[in-house]
């Protein structure tokens, strides 16, 4: 039976307008006379969405009691026996209620297609499982209900349905999208501009990833070999010299000129040794093209025009970005240069960019990669010209210019022994030399075509040319090694030099260096290991790469450092001379893995010192805010006790009122520090239950005058899940605060809403404020804003809200007051079994996002 098809509407944010579009594919699939039925869509009584779903055939729900309540769910059973052609499954990142058949709705899902029923979905950008902590990073809400990524990425179809954020909010502001007792706090919170906006940028982005995808995989499954420009891809080609940032920058300007632009910078090494740039050099061109929006990548490979095309044509790229060559006019007599190569080779779907640039024609400079070795181009190069020079050069002196004497003979001779030294080293110069002598001898040292010499003065000449030609080459050879010894330690010392700086200013983490020991000598995996003693096994400090080795036998290289560290590296052999700096790439990774133990060390201290700022606090605390309750009660009883003074009743009733409002106040002052305490150490230990916040808000009013508040606490809220102890002191210390800075005669509202799966608490006040930079401040402990007298607290109360908000899974946190004030948000959990109904509630009263003549089916 083959499988069915999926098809989902992906959205940024709830109410944009997937349901909507999910039911109108339905209607037009039935007019094409396709059997399409509804497996699960609530429509919450909101007329559009019934009109909407009128007309279709609604499979029957399952009912399942859980916890002495009804939820209804998708009948699995009852559409496998229905087998329609296609189902549409609303919300498939949905979880089930207890008891159904499968946990997850996605679950559901599966078991749908692999019946070979074809399934039209709905998800949220921010139910995908990947994307959670972004969301959150973005909305400051962690979403709960998730679907595998790898579940939407299989659908055979996935379509955006996007909106404005203006239009969404206006959407949400007529009351479209939510109740309107939701919609003030929906809008200051989840729908604000800025999350809305992250959120689209997200899922556009989420989908053009999956468009190259299908993309990349197409052009796989066809063999298709040319580049289709669907957007600009630009490719840089760096060489690590400083007219890099130069290529970098006009790169970001022509990525800017289209839409969607995408720059990527690569830089091809050799696979024979370190790399052929500055390590700071390419580190800081690394940095510039993150900053402009870009990737940096490192290719290992010999060909570099071969390199940069295979990697441009398999990115899809329709650009690249190159600078002309550094190289001085008399060094294109070795080859074109990879610009011009690059250009001829691109083919006629791949344009290139050559970049003028202050580094044109000045030099490339010595080869820092290579160490002692010529590299295999010159030196086969070299044999070319070693062996191949003498027999061309004998023919054109035998057929076009015969009788130019043996003298010029031989220094035409010597000319191409020279030319092999430079080019291949000692041994080609030798080949070059023997062979000249040989066909001298042959065809010019009379007689001719024999190796017998006549004239002793041309014996003594032949003599001459060998032994010049040997130490011409000898010379050159050892000229050449030491050029490329020197070189190779000038890449070296730059190497050092900048991981020492680095290290030293402590710039690099231990990862960031063991990638940069993989990409310079181009390895597969590198792990600093260590072990506290022989007989202990190994542990792995930090690695990167793929399949690091865990103990040194298994790697292809490793460095020992001291009797219980080492660094293993895998990938291949490395020679004699790359172990030099390996060596001192291990030194560095020990102290960089060592200071980050230091730190965390000193974060520990630091933790300690904060914890002996706030005992002394404490004191101070005891020492001044503590005594002026002690002392009023003091001299209250002291009055009492006086037999001077005889005390009416009501002054007798006023004093012992005065004794009452100490002893609160003072136990109030008493609590908060032995709670700030309590935090400090950890022993908090939340007892979570479903409570209900009409029973404890109210509660949490004790302490504050009765004509001081508004509650604002509706009865179908539904329960959370906190601890109604910590919630109550919470919101107890919340309150008070806001009464105390609230002007004469202007009262605090406390009011209470649910939005998805959590409940908000917001408390506002019309006092004056606190400006943004000292939002945060306001919740650590012993901080008083303003001018705040003293004796009137100790700065805790704020601070031990926060605590044990977090410590029941919840937040808070200061907004402005519209209008003027300051308003405190605290968020928690609601309970499980409310939260199933309550998500469904709000997911499904945002299926109908058209507002009545927002859509041109309603328009006349």
């Amino acid at each position: 039976m083959a499988r069915g098809k999926l098809r989902i509407y992906l959205g940024a944010a709830p109410g944009v307008g997937k349901t909507y579009a999910m039911l109108s594919e339905a209607h037009r699939r039935v007019e094409r006379g396709t059997d399409c039925v509804v497996a699960f869509v609530e429509h919450h009584r909101r007329p559009r969405t019934e009109v909407m779903l009128h007309g279709l055939e609604q499979i029957p729900r399952r009912e399942i009691e859980y916890r002495d309540s009804v939820f209804t769910e998708m009948d699995v059973d009852a559409v496998l026996a229905r087998r329609p052609d296609v189902a549409l499954v609303d919300e498939l990142a949905h979880t089930n209620v207890p008891g159904s058949r499968n946990t997850k709705r996605w679950q559901d899902v599966e078991e749908l297609l692999a019946a070979g029923i074809d399934v039209v979905s709905t998800v949220n950008i921010q139910h995908l499982e990947s994307l959670g902590d972004v969301v959150e990073s973005i909305t400051g809400v962690r979403q709960r209900e998730t679907v595998p990524d790898e579940v939407v990425r299989r659908a055979d179809q996935i379509e955006l349905v996007d909106m404005s954020p203006q239009a969404l909010r206006r959407r949400m502001a007529h009351g479209n999208i939510y109740k309107p007792d939701k919609v003030d706090a929906a809008l200051s919170n989840y729908f604000r501009p800025g999350n809305l906006t992250a959120l689209r940028e997200l899922a556009l982005l989420w989908v053009a990833d999956r468009v190259d995808a299908y993309l990349t995989e197409y052009r796989s499954e066809h063999q298709v070999s040319t580049i289709w420009g669907s957007r600009e891809r630009i490719v840089i080609g760096l060489t690590g010299g400083p007219e890099g940032r130069t290529l970098i920058r006009r790169a970001a300007r022509l990525a800017e000129k289209g839409a969607g632009g995408e720059v990527l910078a690569v830089y091809i090494s050799s696979s024979d040794g370190l790399t052929a740039a500055s390590p700071k050099e390419l580190a800081d061109q690394r940095t510039l093209v993150e900053d402009l929006g870009g990737t940096f990548h490192h290719v290992v490979g010999d060909d570099i025009p071969v390199a940069l095309l295979d990697f441009s044509r398999g990115v899809n790229a329709t650009q690249i970005v190159l600078g002309v060559s550094r190289r001085r006019s008399w060094q294109y007599v070795f080859g074109p240069g990879v610009g011009a190569t690059v250009a001829r080779d691109s083919g006629p779907d791949l344009d290139v960019h050559l970049i003028t640039h202050d580094e044109a024609g000045k030099g490339r400079g010595l080869p820092v990669n290579r160490g002692a070795r010529l590299g295999r181009p010159r030196v086969i190069w070299g044999w070319l010209v070693g062996l191949g020079g003498p027999v061309l050069l004998t023919w054109l002196l035998s057929s076009v210019s015969p009788n130019v004497g043996l003298a010029n003979d031989m220094l035409l001779y010597l000319t191409l022994t020279v030319a092999a030294a430079l080019l291949g080293g000692l041994f080609p110069a030798l080949a070059s030399a023997a062979a000249g002598s040989l066909l001298l001898n042959w065809y010019f040292t009379p007689p001719v075509h024999t190796f017998t010499i006549a004239d002793p003065k041309n014996i003594v000449a032949i003599v001459i040319f060998v032994g010049v030609a040997v130490s011409v080459a000898s010379v050159v050879g050892l000229a050449a090694r030491r050029t490329h010894q020197a070189a190779r330690l000038r890449a070296e010392s730059e190497i050092l030099s900048f991981l020492a700086g680095n290290v030293l200013r402590g710039e690099t983490g231990l990862e960031e260096l063991l990638e940069r020991v993989r990409e310079t000598f181009g390895m597969e995996s590198v792990a600093l290991l260590e072990r506290e003693s022989d007989v202990l096994p190994w542990t792995c400090a930090g690695s990167v790469g793929v399949h690091p080795c865990t103990v040194p036998d298994d790697a292809d290289v490793d460095v020992p450092v001291g009797d219980h560290m080492a660094l293993a590296l895998t990938g291949r052999i490395l020679p004699a001379e790359d172990r030099r700096v390996l060596a001192a790439f291990a030194a560095q990774a020990v102290v960089v893995l060592d200071r980050r133990r230091l730190q965390e060390e000193a974060d520990q201290s630091r933790a300690l010192a904060e914890g002996n700022r706030i005992r002394t606090a404490l004191l101070a605390a005891v020492s001044h805010d503590l005594r002026t309750p002690l002392a009023g009660i003091k001299a209250a009883v002291t009055s009492l006790r006086s037999d001077d003074v005889e005390w009416s009743d009501e002054d007798r009733a006023e004093l012992l009122e005065a004794i009452e409002e100490g002893a609160d106040r003072l136990d109030h002052l008493v609590g908060n520090l032995l709670d700030m305490s309590r935090l400090q150490t950890g022993t908090v230990t939340p007892i979570i239950r479903e409570t209900d916040l009409d029973e404890v808000i109210p509660m949490a009013l004790g302490g504050v005058p009765e004509d001081s508040v508004d509650l604002d606490i509706p009865e179908t809220l539904p329960m959370v899940d906190v601890d109604r102890g910590l919630l109550e002191r919470a919101v107890a210390n919340i309150v008070e605060n806001a009464v105390k800075y609230s002007p004469p005669g202007e009262k605090v509202l406390v009011s209470a809403s649910a939005i998805a799966d959590r409940v908000e608490v917001r408390v506002v006040d019309r006092g004056p404020g606190v400006p943004d930079e000292a939002k945060a401040r306001i919740f650590e402990p012993f901080q008083r804003y303003g001018d705040s007298p003293r004796g009137a607290g100790v700065g805790l109360g704020l601070a031990v809200a926060r605590g044990f908000t977090e410590v029941m899974g919840g937040t808070i946190h200061a907004e402005d007051t519209p209008g003027g004030g300051l308003t405190m948000v605290l968020v928690v959990g609601m309970a499980p079994q409310r939260r199933q109904q309550a998500v469904r509630d709000d997911a499904q009263m945002i299926k109908n996002p058209y507002a009545e003549g927002d859509h041109p089916a309603f328009r006349s």
